[in-house]
C-alpha cells in the first residue's frame, strides 16, 4: 500500500468524528472495496497505534476521550448501563462497582477491555425499556435501574442491600408506574410488598 493512500485513509479516519468502529463502518468511512488491502490496512493502524482491537471486528480510536460507560455500549448491542453502575451514577448506591453492568435482551455474558470488567445481563425483551440516552451512552433511569436490580434479586441472579441506597433520590411516582410493566412473578412481588413496608415505594 502507497503511503500517500494510507496518510489520505488515516485522514478520513479521523475526519469522520467517530471514535468507534466496526469492521463495516471503518470500511465505509476509508471506502477501500478490495478486501485484501482493506484488511492490511486494519493491521497497519492497529500496528501504527492508530486503532485498538477492542474485539473482533470491533475498533477504539487510540488516545480516544470516551467513558466506560460509552464502551460498555459499544462492545454490546444492544444493551443499556444499569444495576449497581447506573445506581451508582445516580447517587442512590455510594460505592462504585467494580464490574460496568447493563442490561441487554441477548445472552449473559462478560468482557474483558484494558483490565475492566464489563458484566451483560440478560433481561426480556418485554422489559428492555426505561432508559435515556446521556452525552453519548444508553443508560437505565434511576427508578428502572433499581427495578432491574430489584427483579433480577427476586429470581436470585443479583443481590441488593436496602440499608445502602439512597431512595431519597427515587421518584414514587415514576415507580409505581413502572411496576405495572414488570411480570407479577411471586418472588418479585413479595420484594415489592416489603418496599411497600419500608415506604420505599
Amino acid at each position: 500500500m502507497e503511503t500517500y493512500t494510507l496518510s489520505q485513509s488515516i485522514k478520513k479516519i479521523y475526519d469522520s468524528g467517530l471514535f468507534f468502529f466496526t469492521t463495516k463502518t471503518l470500511r465505509d468511512v476509508i471506502g477501500e472495496k478490495k478486501e485484501s488491502t482493506f484488511f492490511k490496512f486494519i493491521t497497519r493502524l492497529i500496528d501504527d497505534k492508530i486503532l485498538l482491537k477492542v474485539e473482533k471486528n470491533k475498533y477504539l480510536l487510540n488516545n480516544s476521550k470516551i467513558n466506560d460507560f460509552e464502551l460498555a455500549n459499544f462492545l454490546q448491542t444492544p444493551s443499556y448501563v444499569s444495576f449497581e453502575t447506573a445506581l451508582n451514577y445516580y447517587g442512590v448506591l455510594p460505592q462504585f462497582p467494580y464490574e460496568i453492568t447493563s442490561a441487554t435482551s441477548k445472552k449473559t455474558n462478560q468482557k474483558k477491555f484494558q483490565d475492566k470488567i464489563f458484566s451483560y445481563i440478560h433481561i426480556d425483551k418485554t422489559l428492555y425499556w426505561g432508559y435515556t440516552k446521556k452525552d453519548n451512552f444508553l443508560i437505565a433511569n434511576a427508578e428502572k435501574a433499581f427495578l432491574d436490580q430489584i427483579y433480577l434479586a427476586s429470581k436470585g441472579l443479583k443481590r441488593i442491600s436496602l440499608t445502602e441506597i439512597d431512595t431519597s433520590r427515587l421518584k414514587k411516582n415514576i415507580l409505581i408506574q413502572y411496576i405495572r410493566q414488570f411480570p407479577k412473578i411471586k418472588q418479585f412481588t413479595a420484594m415489592l410488598e416489603k418496599l411497600k413496608k419500608l415506604e420505599i415505594i
